[in-house]
Protein backbone atom coordinates (compact mmCIF):
# COMPACT_ATOMS: atom_id res chain seq x y z
CA UNK A 1 0.00 0.00 0.00
CA UNK A 2 1.42 3.19 -0.98
CA UNK A 3 0.44 6.41 0.68
CA UNK A 4 -2.23 7.79 -1.39
CA UNK A 5 -3.59 3.91 -1.17
CA UNK A 6 -3.11 4.64 2.69
CA UNK A 7 -4.88 8.06 2.53
CA UNK A 8 -7.80 7.12 0.80
CA UNK A 9 -8.42 4.51 3.17
CA UNK A 10 -7.84 6.78 6.21
CA UNK A 11 -10.10 9.23 4.84
CA UNK A 12 -13.20 6.43 4.19
CA UNK A 13 -13.09 5.67 7.44
CA UNK A 14 -12.66 8.83 9.49
CA UNK A 15 -14.77 10.99 7.10
CA UNK A 16 -12.05 13.61 6.18
CA UNK A 17 -11.07 14.32 2.78
CA UNK A 18 -8.25 12.55 0.64
CA UNK A 19 -5.86 15.45 1.09
CA UNK A 20 -6.50 16.40 4.86
CA UNK A 21 -5.70 12.72 5.42
CA UNK A 22 -2.61 12.85 2.91
CA UNK A 23 -1.96 15.82 5.61
CA UNK A 24 -2.38 13.71 8.87
CA UNK A 25 -0.06 10.91 7.14
CA UNK A 26 2.48 13.77 6.42
CA UNK A 27 2.62 15.19 9.64
CA UNK A 28 2.91 11.57 11.59
CA UNK A 29 5.78 10.30 9.71
CA UNK A 30 7.26 14.25 9.87
CA UNK A 31 7.34 13.70 13.82
CA UNK A 32 8.73 9.59 13.45
CA UNK A 33 11.49 11.26 11.65
CA UNK A 34 11.93 14.19 13.75
CA UNK A 35 12.29 11.93 17.05
CA UNK A 36 14.87 9.87 15.25
CA UNK A 37 16.92 12.36 14.49
CA UNK A 38 16.93 13.54 18.16
CA UNK A 39 17.73 9.75 19.12
CA UNK A 40 14.10 9.05 20.71
CA UNK A 41 12.34 6.33 20.18
CA UNK A 42 8.78 6.20 19.17
CA UNK A 43 6.47 3.71 20.08
CA UNK A 44 2.66 3.62 18.83
CA UNK A 45 0.80 1.05 21.74
CA UNK A 46 -0.43 -2.36 19.44
CA UNK A 47 1.49 -1.21 16.53
CA UNK A 48 5.60 -0.84 17.10
CA UNK A 49 8.44 0.82 18.04
CA UNK A 50 10.55 2.68 15.65
CA UNK A 51 14.19 2.70 17.57
CA UNK A 52 17.44 3.92 16.20
CA UNK A 53 20.40 1.23 16.09
CA UNK A 54 23.87 1.76 15.62
CA UNK A 55 25.77 -0.18 13.13
CA UNK A 56 29.46 -0.36 14.00
CA UNK A 57 32.61 0.02 11.33
CA UNK A 58 33.02 -3.22 9.40
CA UNK A 59 35.40 -4.10 6.44
CA UNK A 60 33.81 -5.23 3.17
CA UNK A 61 34.52 -5.82 -0.37
CA UNK A 62 33.84 -4.32 -3.60
CA UNK A 63 32.25 -6.67 -5.91
CA UNK A 64 33.69 -5.40 -8.69
CA UNK A 65 37.01 -5.71 -7.90
CA UNK A 66 37.34 -7.79 -4.56
CA UNK A 67 39.36 -5.33 -3.07
CA UNK A 68 38.93 -4.51 0.80
CA UNK A 69 37.10 -1.40 1.64
CA UNK A 70 36.05 -0.04 5.26
CA UNK A 71 32.87 0.36 6.16
CA UNK A 72 32.40 3.36 8.33
CA UNK A 73 29.44 3.34 11.28
CA UNK A 74 26.62 4.75 10.86
CA UNK A 75 22.95 4.74 12.69
CA UNK A 76 19.43 3.06 10.89
CA UNK A 77 16.32 3.28 12.06
CA UNK A 78 14.52 -0.16 13.13
CA UNK A 79 11.28 -1.22 13.57
CA UNK A 80 9.53 -3.97 16.06
CA UNK A 81 6.30 -5.04 15.33
CA UNK A 82 3.81 -4.90 18.81
CA UNK A 83 1.96 -7.72 20.14
CA UNK A 84 -1.26 -6.57 18.94
CA UNK A 85 0.13 -6.08 14.88
CA UNK A 86 1.73 -9.47 15.45
CA UNK A 87 -1.13 -11.01 16.07
CA UNK A 88 -3.16 -9.04 13.03
CA UNK A 89 -0.95 -10.77 10.68
CA UNK A 90 -0.90 -14.52 11.93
Amino acid sequence: MRKPELAAAVADKTGLSRDKASEVITAVTDQISAAAARGEDTTLIGFGTFNIRSREARDGRNPQTGATIKIPASKTVGFKAGKALKDSIR
